[in-house]
């Protein structure tokens, strides 16, 4: 579970405003350095976090995470530990470090951005399947994560949102949402009622399909979100989350150009690939998919979209039907129910499943 504005307000720095824009800048930039100089003075140490990444069996995307943080929170990215999601959110970015990429045989350097955050491309000759990259940094504990890589063969793929498509979070109860944000561990967060069954049916029954989860949540919540999903037994996959906080030229970042940048950049770097879009009518899933629908018809499968209550979609920052007339398209097959199974017996219906 991770907390948003309800509606993804996201304000650009007008000129009038940007004197302010500009302080508050200065002063989160003196609020991290503060923070990384009384990290240094104490018991918190240098870390890479690997995340699961994917590509091509030519050119490979590292995620990853470097940050100050206690020694031993953060472990492989695929281990099981009880953490409270509080936790994650005490670390402290290393900004803009340089992390040593190792992979396939191939040593690659790439830079962390102003949170920490690795995100980049690294050019490798690689079989399909998993493999994995070690990551380390100067003074930095190394990490390891694992990398999909797509057959060339692969046709079709799965994107699958996480708050309430595949996991229950209560988005509509605020205070519910901070306590499953902050508090509570991935062993007590609920999966929704066959949601991993039916990603588990499409992975087994299409096994070169790529499955890659796209959420609005921070970079803090991955080592949690990842245990959910494999604790809950959902196919393993990359996450693609983004960073909490301003960016050059806006107040907050958008939830919404996220997914629909991420869709845009899968689209692109797997032509071959029509993929099944998983979503939930709480944070406009349903608009973002049927405009990705209508400018890439020959990159999309299907769309499935796990129902909410009436209430619980609009106080989630979405409507009940927010793709307007492109669920009607004729091109395009929909599906929508309030679980998996539902879901699952449309898209058989349809012959995806």
């Amino acid at each position: 579970m991770t907390v948003q504005p309800a509606h993804d307000v996201v304000r650009a720095a007008t000129p009038r405003l940007r004197p302010l824009f500009n302080v508050a800048q200065r002063l989160g930039r003196g609020w991290n350095a503060m923070r990384t100089r009384m990290v240094r003075n104490g018991d918190y140490v240098a870390q890479v976090v690997a995340y699961r990444g994917y590509g091509t069996t030519r050119r490979v995307r590292v995620l990853a995470r470097v940050m100050y943080a206690r020694p031993g929170l953060h472990g492989r990215e695929d281990t099981f530990m009880n953490v409270r999601g509080w936790v994650s959110f005490t670390s402290v970015p290393i900004e803009y470090a340089e992390v040593t990429v190792e992979i396939g045989g191939t040593r690659a350097v790439v830079r962390a951005d102003s949170g920490g955050v690795v995100d980049a491309m690294v050019d490798v000759e690689l079989t399909p399947g998993w493999h994995e990259a070690r990551m380390s940094a100067d003074g930095a504990e190394a990490s390891v994560g694992q990398i999909l890589v797509v057959s060339p063969e692969a046709r079709f793929g799965i994107v699958s949102d996480i708050d309430d498509t595949v996991m229950v979070t209560a988005l509509p109860r605020p205070f519910l949402a901070l306590w499953n944000t902050f508090v509570l561990s991935e062993r007590a967060r609920t999966p929704t009622p066959g949601m991993a069954v039916l990603l588990d049916r499409l992975a087994t029954d299409h096994p070169e399909a790529p499955v890659v989860y796209v959420s609005t949540g921070p970079w803090n919540a991955a080592p949690t979100l990842s245990r959910f999903l494999g604790r809950n037994l959902y196919p393993a996959g990359p996450l693609l989350l983004t960073d909490w906080g301003m960016t050059p030229d806006r107040w907050f970042r958008s939830g919404r150009e996220h997914k629909r940048e991420n869709l845009v950049r899968l689209a692109a770097e797997f032509p071959e690939i029509r993929w099944l879009l998983v979503g939930d009518n709480g944070q406009h899933d349903e608009a973002i998919y049927a405009e990705f629908a209508a400018a890439h018809p020959a990159s999309v499968a299907a769309v499935a979209i796990r129902e909410l209550s009436p209430s619980q979609a609009v106080f989630s920052g979405g409507t009940t039907h927010d793709a307007g007339e492109a669920a009607a398209r004729p091109d395009v097959t929909w599906a929508s129910a309030p679980d998996g199974a539902g879901l699952a017996e449309q898209l058989e219906a349809a012959g995806i499943l």
